[in-house]
């Protein structure tokens, strides 16, 4: 699985990645202090699969730190969907799992 991370210290935005992470592994992404209240994750899989959302940020296919979210085309990266982690107000660390859907059932 890969994984990047962006968020903002109230003035500019910052994304960057990718963290390839193995599959059930539990890893340290960010050390140090929370830079923000939110976090954006986006992630994908070797099969295809995504974890993605409405925020949309700036990302590249190999490994990126990218100052801004605005003009990504323009700017020679691509725009990414990325979801909302809200880590609460005073926190000092936050913890994510990705897990795939569970499959509905028909009735």
């Amino acid at each position: 699985m890969s994984v990047s991370l962006a968020y903002t210290d109230g003035r500019n935005w910052l994304s960057e990645g990718w963290w390839n992470l193995r599959a059930s592994a539990c890893e340290t992404l960010l050390r140090g202090p929370l830079a923000a209240q939110y976090y954006y994750v986006y992630a994908m899989d070797e099969r295809g699969g995504e974890w993605k959302g409405k925020a949309f940020m700036c990302t590249r296919d190999r490994e990126f730190r990218i100052d801004g979210r605005e003009d990504c085309f323009a700017r020679g990266f691509d725009r990414t969907g990325f979801f909302e982690i809200d880590t609460g107000r005073d926190a000092k660390n936050w913890t994510v799992q990705l897990t795939d859907p569970t499959p509905s059932s028909t009735q």
